[in-house]
């Protein structure tokens, strides 16, 4: 089976050939302890190798040891989640590089607090957004409610990626990427379409 990418590393992998300086960067990641697993594979796709800012920690500034949601992986490792901690490895980042990928922490209303989901870390940090879908059945339910999400925080849609690993039905493959892109014409007119391709 090919290898699944992640969405994050291919379009900072297209942003670089387009001549960017291009750093991805892990929200809140889980299930790894003292560094990402999910960066290391970034790395691979953007055929870097490790960057500076990696061993520095900027890239996973935090890291929690059980496999699950930020919330109770937080409240296993007995920690809690500081978002200043982020906050200062981005706009860290963000001096060293021309654009920063933040990639979330597993869907736009994963919880971090009872009152506080990974959408909200955009919203109050005024970033732009790039959604991750795929054409898995069900999956224009659960993208509509994202844009819907995204459209009532005021959170500026610079794309949608989808996701070819998993198509394993043509036509509800076409079906769906062809629905989206119509839907976005209509609701997101600014925002990009794009393909996400199996590496």
């Amino acid at each position: 089976m090919p290898a699944r990418p992640t969405a994050a590393a291919w379009l900072a992998m297209r942003l670089q050939q387009q001549g960017h300086r291009v750093v991805t960067m892990k929200f809140i990641q889980t299930g790894n302890v003292g560094h990402s697993e999910d960066i290391d594979a970034h790395r691979r796709i953007m055929a870097t190798g490790l960057l500076p800012e990696d061993t520095e920690g900027l890239t996973a500034p935090v890291i929690f040891s059980y496999p699950a949601s930020a919330q109770p992986a937080a409240r296993i490792d007995g920690r809690e989640i500081d978002l200043s901690v982020i906050d200062r490895a981005r706009e860290e980042l963000e001096r060293r590089y021309d654009i920063v990928l933040v990639e979330g922490a597993g869907g736009l209303m994963v919880p971090i607090t009872d009152d506080f989901f990974s959408i909200d870390y955009a919203a109050t940090r005024g970033l732009p957004m790039a959604l991750v879908t795929n054409g898995v059945l069900g999956s224009i339910n659960h993208t509509i409610l994202s844009l819907e999400a995204i459209k009532a925080r005021g959170i500026e849609l610079r794309a949608v990626l989808y996701n070819q690993y998993f198509d394993h039905d043509a036509v509800i493959a076409a079906d769906t990427l062809g629905f989206l892109e119509r839907y976005c014409a209509r609701h997101f007119p600014t925002a990009e379409v794009l393909t996400v391709p199996t590496l």
